[in-house]
């Protein structure tokens, strides 16, 4: 898809919310791969301890198939380093695979995706849990929060600050990175970059426990 096209809902035809592909680049269980350029899938160890769950790629993810190197990537880094976790010992992945965009002038913004979608690439967050088998998941954001506990309604509010259950997985959530990028006030921005500091580093202790 051309990065400066404008997205267009397309024919129904060409979605099978039942498909079971092999392959990313291969998915059309919901419309999101139409106006991507690329699926970006999770990146890391395959037998991480850690796996951090994101929203959706941005628009440097788009390009560059990988997921978090752009600015909310740096951020990310930024705070891993803080927490004293390396990037390469954690697996990194999103809720939703495709970049879902509006355009702005000529910038593609984001858009956030439907309930629909995230049930949609549900199916590839499964496998990539049942293949890392990670002991702690932190999901960044409302979204992750939501796919990872199955559950819509949990809130990012009510779950900060404790250690929740997948499972056997514990699970902690904290902001997103492009939320601290975004808050109005140095204050907001400084308090939601140090709760997702906080969150690693207890995700890194809880880890470290093992069981």
């Amino acid at each position: 898809m051309n990065a400066n096209a404008t997205p267009t809902d397309g024919a129904d035809g060409d979605i099978d919310p039942d498909q079971q592909p092999r392959k990313l680049d291969d998915c059309r269980r919901c419309g999101l791969w139409r106006n991507a350029t690329q699926a970006v899938g999770g990146e890391g160890g395959r037998r991480a301890s850690i796996m951090l769950v994101g929203e959706q790629p941005g628009d440097k993810e788009d390009l560059a198939g990988l997921p978090f190197v752009g600015p909310a990537g740096a951020l990310l880094d930024k705070a891993l380093a803080e927490a004293g976790v390396e990037r390469q010992a954690v697996y990194v992945t999103n809720a939703v695979k495709h970049f879902k965009w509006q355009l702005r002038g000529k910038r593609r913004m984001h858009k956030s995706p439907a309930q629909v979608e995230i049930r949609a690439c549900s199916y590839w967050l499964d496998q990539e849990l049942d293949d890392i088998r990670p002991s702690v998941i932190v999901a960044l954001g409302a979204t992750a929060l939501g796919a990872v506990m199955q559950d819509a309604k949990r809130t990012l509010k009510d779950a900060m600050g404790h250690v929740m259950k997948r499972g056997d997985t514990r699970v902690l959530a904290t902001y997103h990175p492009s939320f601290a990028l975004r808050s109005p006030s140095h204050e907001s921005r400084d308090a939601a970059y140090h709760a997702i500091v906080q969150a690693l580093a207890r995700a890194k202790r809880l880890a470290d426990e093992g069981g």
